[in-house]
């Protein structure tokens, strides 16, 4: 199902004071808006995602479900600095007549969901029941609540934090050195730093999936008689780093990972306790047990702090990947809190 695009009809001024002279953002919507208005759960995507959730969070847009189509009215939009519709590095800058590639400016969370309120003022939402996210999306869900008090009645933070942490961003700052020593990143083509996105990918993945997850998935039939010279993990690697070639952009890829870098609920506001003290609206916070991105410990200031909050851990061997895996489990303590 092809996105819609709505197009802003004046320039968006970034966080840093650079300025997009045309926003594009590329959305879907599943279900249908209610006479009040009040049945909208605004979906955040994760890093590479897109806005058709449908597409990448398997059982959940369904009748029955948390996403139910028929009972909400779901909207996701694609983040800007995406390469899946909404503005980013591979969209014409109008000012040249040419892509952006590598001159797209750095973007941060804030943006994202400034951009996110400017598709709802095009929608005609003012309020929403419910923003869901996950990971980089639960970032995107928990500055909403700060940039935009009142706006969500409710809120489900999953496998995310306040802020991201040194060892979160050394991931990120080790996929992008990655990204730039291929030759070809910097170059203004498409596919610029198609290898080094391959590289980056495959170290992130280790991350999103953790030890336990691997030595289940990749476990290898070695024999005496068979030296280990080529793993089943081997080609697993190199294949999902093509996989994800064949679909994500390089720029983009370096963009939204500084866009994490730059998350902290509390620049410019205070300290983090009296930030999140601020959240007045309900919130659910699960973390997943195995998740070394973002481990249970991290979802403790949020849990601790906000004062309507409840704080649960999903059992799971899938790491920080288990927020896609686990659906049942989600779909069980998520109904549950919409009903509150």
């Amino acid at each position: 199902m092809k996105p819609k695009i709505f197009h802003s009809p004046v320039p968006f001024t970034l966080e840093s004071g650079d300025t997009l002279p045309y926003l594009e953002i590329a959305y879907h919507t599943y279900g249908h808006l209610n006479s009040d208005s009040s049945n909208v759960i605004w979906v955040m995507h994760a890093l590479t995602a897109n806005s058709e959730v449908a597409d990448w969070w398997p059982h959940t847009v369904e009748e029955g479900k948390f996403l139910d189509p028929s009972k909400y009215f779901i909207v996701c939009a694609n983040v800007i600095g995406s390469c899946y519709g909404s503005t980013g590095p591979l969209s014409i800058n109008p000012l040249t007549g040419k892509p952006w590639y590598n001159d797209f400016p750095l973007i941060t969370i804030r943006d994202m969901v400034g951009a996110h309120i400017l598709l709802a003022e095009h929608l005609g939402i003012t309020k929403i029941e419910c923003v869901i996210g996950s990971s980089l999306g639960g970032y995107q869900a928990i500055e909403l609540l700060c940039s935009f008090p009142g706006f969500a009645n409710k809120a489900v933070l999953i496998a995310t934090g306040s802020y991201t942490h040194p060892w979160q961003a050394a991931f990120n700052e080790t996929m992008r050195m990655i990204l730039e020593a291929d030759q070809t990143y910097g170059t203004p083509t498409p596919d610029a730093g198609t290898k080094g996105l391959a590289a980056a990918r495959a170290l992130g993945l280790i991350s999103y999936r953790g030890r336990t997850a691997y030595d289940i998935t990749q476990k290898d039939n070695i024999t005496l008689n068979n030296i280990p010279f080529n793993r089943k993990v081997h080609s697993y690697q190199r294949y999902q780093g093509d996989k994800l070639t064949r679909r994500f952009n390089a720029y983009s890829y370096h963009r939204i990972c500084s866009a994490v870098d730059s998350h902290d609920i509390a620049r410019g506001r205070g300290t983090r306790d009296q930030v999140l003290k601020s959240i007045k609206c309900p919130c659910l916070i699960i973390a997943i047990s195995s998740d070394l991105i973002y481990p249970p410990c991290d979802h403790e200031d949020m849990a601790k702090f906000i004062p309507n909050a409840k704080f649960t851990v999903i059992d799971s061997p899938f790491a920080h990947d288990g927020f896609l895996v686990e659906h049942e489990k989600l779909d069980h303590l998520i109904k549950d809190f919409l009903t509150i």
